[in-house]
């Protein structure tokens, strides 16, 4: 049985700490599916083709790793990947409550999708994508929280809102 995990987020952007649990996952899992939420209703920074994109140039090296969108039911969603796995991070204490009543939820959705939990690297268990975002948009260096792509490009996206203004 091929095992298919589904690692799911909006991913605005993606980080160190997400890269840090991709590549962990690729050496468990037979293929991993990254599943970038569109997730409209959060206003991400960047629409879901750029993260999307930004993923793929990041992850590119794991021959296992797929990046693709997705704007549906995550139980949904991993059925129509014949997915049998989800795979959450846990950043913190605080994450596990939340996770925790996802897992059961989707439980209840999709019987057979099982939810595995993992950790990043403690050195990067600090970094989330909103604490990036708001660094970014006040000057600050991301360039050790996210991957180099993902540091050009907000950077571009800053300047662009700068000239907009």
């Amino acid at each position: 049985m091929t095992n298919r995990v589904v690692y799911p987020g909006t991913f605005d952007p993606i980080t160190n700490g997400h890269k840090d649990l991709v590549e962990r996952a690729a050496k468990m899992f037979d293929e991993v599916i990254v599943a970038v939420a569109a997730s409209e209703k959060k206003g991400p920074l960047f629409d879901v083709e750029r993260r999307v994109a930004l993923a793929e140039e990041c992850l590119a090296h794991l021959p296992n790793v797929r990046v693709t969108g997705f704007s549906k039911l995550l139980a949904f969603f991993c059925a129509e990947q014949n997915a049998n796995i989800l795979l959450r991070g846990l950043r913190a204490v605080s994450d596990f409550e939340y996770e925790f009543q996802l897992a059961n939820m989707n439980r209840q959705l999709a019987p057979d999708l099982e939810t595995v939990f993992l950790t990043p690297a403690e050195h990067l268990s600090y970094i989330s994508s909103s604490l990036v975002r708001e660094i970014a948009l006040l000057g600050g260096d991301v360039v050790k929280f996210v991957p180099a792509n993902v540091a050009t490009a907000l950077a571009q996206k800053y300047a662009e809102r700068l000239q907009e203004s």
